[in-house]
This record gives C-alpha cells, structure tokens and sequence, in this order.
C-alpha cells in the first residue's frame, strides 16, 4: 500500500509564499477559493519575539470530516483515493457549503465565480487547456467547493505511467507547492514506507498533526516551534 502525507517545517518556513504562488498556477485557484494559505503570527514576549508562518491546506484526513457530512445528506461528492488523497466531484457537488462548516480546518472553499487566475492578462496555465482535456480536478465550475487535491493529477499521471514509487520523487509526480519551497520546509511522501524520506524525518523531529481532538487523523504533519499550539 502507499499512503502519501506531507510534512511542513514551522521551524525552516521562512514566509515566502512560494508554495502558494506554484499552487494557485498548478491547481488555478482563485483568491475566492484557495487552495493553500499562509497564517503569520508571532510568539515570545518582547524584545525576545519571532514570526512563525504556517501553511495551510487540505490536511486529507483519514477519518475526514467533510466527507461525513457530504454522505450523511446523500450527496457523496467527496471521496478518498487510493493514496489517500481526500478529492471532490464538481458533477456531485450542489455547493451547499456544508464540508467547509463541519471541516475542523476550514479547508474546503465554495468557489463563488470562476475568475481569471491573472484579471485583465488573459488566459494562463491550466485556464489555456480546453475544459475536456484538463483532469476531473481541475475542471472548475460555478458555485462548487474546490481544495487541495494532493495535486491528484500528478497521482494520475503516475499511476498511468507505472511510476507510483516515484510519487514525491520526481518532479512530474510531486505537488506543485511541495516542489518549489527553497529551504525544504516541505516533504511529501509515502508514510506507509517505514524507510522513506518522510517517514524518517516524522520520527526525527517529532512532527505533529494538528488538532488531533477531532479524531479525523489528518495525512499532513508540522514541525512546530516552541510556543506554537497544535
């Protein structure tokens, strides 16, 4: 089995933001619904004080609240792949909105109107790729909620090109934000693998998930700095 996670390192991030600018140009997140956010805050007492960013995404929980809700009223627009990658269906989806009030992350995003990544510059990116030809994920539309998919394209593209193990790896098959982060703040990876990359380095600096009273078991782990709360 592989079961893919991230880890993002509160201690490294150093607030840049280009984890959220290869996103929005990867996925075509707009400002109404994005895809991965960045939370700046500052712990310690003066003069002794510093700036902590943190990422924030789809945390693609085990146990995911979002999904819940969405079979419980009998729309079933959200499901987990076979990585584990929470994914939402836009043919499915009645933009009800209630994933994001029951999400205890407050992830997913209805996307009121579909508005160039870019306004007034013209087409871009995915916008250039005819509707039919983009992934089921990144086929966007009115008034649906839209998230972080795991960049589940590149999951795709692995899949078809017999290259899973490569998944976090190779640049073709990684997410577009883990990619692009200049002091390693991110890892992505299969936790199911004792020996990966990641694996070790959860166990090494003893990375956390976020608001564990929940009992969702989110799939994205933080290194935090002292202070920080989780």
């Amino acid at each position: 089995m592989t079961k893919l996670a991230r880890l993002i390192d509160t201690k490294r991030c150093m607030g840049c933001r280009s984890c959220i600018a290869a996103c929005a140009v990867e996925n075509h997140f707009t400002p109404d619904a994005p895809w991965n956010v960045m939370i700046e805050y500052e712990v310690g007492t003066y003069p002794a004080v510093k700036k902590i960013f943190t990422t924030m995404g789809c945390m693609h929980c085990e146990k995911p609240a979002c999904k819940a809700t969405c079979d419980y009223i009998g729309v079933k627009a959200i499901s987990k792949n076979e990585f584990g990658a929470v994914v939402i269906d836009y043919d499915k989806c009645i933009g009800c909105g209630y994933c994001a009030s029951t999400c205890p992350y407050g992830t997913p995003q209805l996307n009121k109107a579909l508005k160039s990544l870019v306004p007034g510059k013209g087409p871009i990116g995915e916008e250039t790729i005819p509707l039919s030809l983009r992934h089921a994920t990144h086929r966007k539309k009115k008034h649906v909620v839209e998230k972080c998919s795991f960049c589940a394209h590149k999951m795709a593209k692995a899949v078809a090109d017999g290259k899973v193990d490569r998944i976090g790896k190779d640049q073709e098959y990684t997410p577009a934000c883990d990619l692009v982060c200049p002091v390693q703040a991110r890892l992505f990876g299969d936790i199911d693998d004792p020996d990966s990359a990641i694996s070790k380095r959860i166990k090494e600096t003893n990375a956390v998930q976020l608001r564990k009273q929940f009992g969702t078991s989110p799939q994205v782990y933080y290194v935090l700095e002292q202070g920080a709360k989780s």
